[in-house]
């Protein structure tokens, strides 16, 4: 006996939903716009001079107005992906990084490629998720746990 038209079509819609939510990513952070901005880095308004302060691995960023809480935001980890961008293929599919606030992007020495911006990613961090001729890109983003407390997500 074969199996009826509605439960056929009953399981090719049960697949293609599975399918639909396998290859489809569901946003888990908050959107935003990042910039870029080049050295001098020094002094911070989170840090001052002190150089030790910065991650090895320079991912690194300023704070933009809309997450720099008042300086809260000194420290703080956010996991970082490029979304899209003004300009096709400008981002590196699958690269997420995770980044440090180190500065407030208003007062920095160096100024952004983009005012307004979310965040402002040195030009490692930059270039780790997008084509570094950008100017800016839309990222997603998502606060971790801080390095300091032995729970950091590293990507």
């Amino acid at each position: 006996m074969s199996p009826s038209p509605l439960k056929l079509q009953l399981k090719l819609l049960s697949f293609f939903i599975i399918l639909a939510g396998i290859h489809f990513h569901v946003c888990s952070g908050d959107v935003g716009t990042a910039g870029q901005y080049t050295p001098p880095y020094l002094p911070t308004a989170c840090y001052g001079n002190d150089v030790s302060e910065f991650p090895s691995s320079n991912l690194f960023a300023s704070a933009g107005e809309g997450i720099w809480d008042n300086g809260a935001a000194c420290g703080r980890q956010y996991l970082v992906r490029c979304i899209s961008a003004v300009v096709p293929m400008t981002c590196r599919a699958g690269q997420t990084i995770q980044i440090k606030i180190v500065d407030r992007a208003f007062s920095s020495v160096s100024r952004p490629s983009r005012d307004g911006a979310t965040m402002v990613l040195s030009t490692t961090a930059f270039g780790a998720v997008a084509d570094s001729s950008a100017s800016s890109i839309n990222v997603e983003f998502q606060q971790g746990m801080n390095e300091e407390s032995g729970n950091g997500t590293k990507s």
